[in-house]
């Protein structure tokens, strides 16, 4: 798995940019990603990438499974994110 370092580094060669611009820039697209999941219907496009997505879930009944009691267990929000289809195509080749 890369790092963030690795990353930047490999930006910043690629876009002909200092390391810290490079670090600088991701930093800002991850905040960027956050305001806009932040919202009360969030969401964002990465084109070539996939959509970050805000899903919420159903409150629920279930078991804890020590003494067999039933529990209820309340609705909460999660995030998802959807692989582009291009990216996946790439990764395991078309279906």
């Amino acid at each position: 798995m890369m790092t963030q370092s690795e990353v930047a580094a490999h930006l910043a060669d690629k876009l002909g940019v200092t390391r810290k611009q490079a670090k600088s820039a991701l930093e800002e697209l991850a905040t960027l990603v956050g305001r806009e999941l932040r919202k009360k219907d969030g969401a964002m496009k990465l084109p070539g990438l996939g959509i970050f997505r805000k899903r919420t879930s159903k409150p629920r009944k279930g078991r804890n499974p020590a003494t067999g009691q039933e529990i209820r267990i309340p609705a909460r929000t999660r995030l998802r994110f959807v692989v582009a289809k291009s990216l996946k195509d790439s990764v395991l080749g078309p279906r």
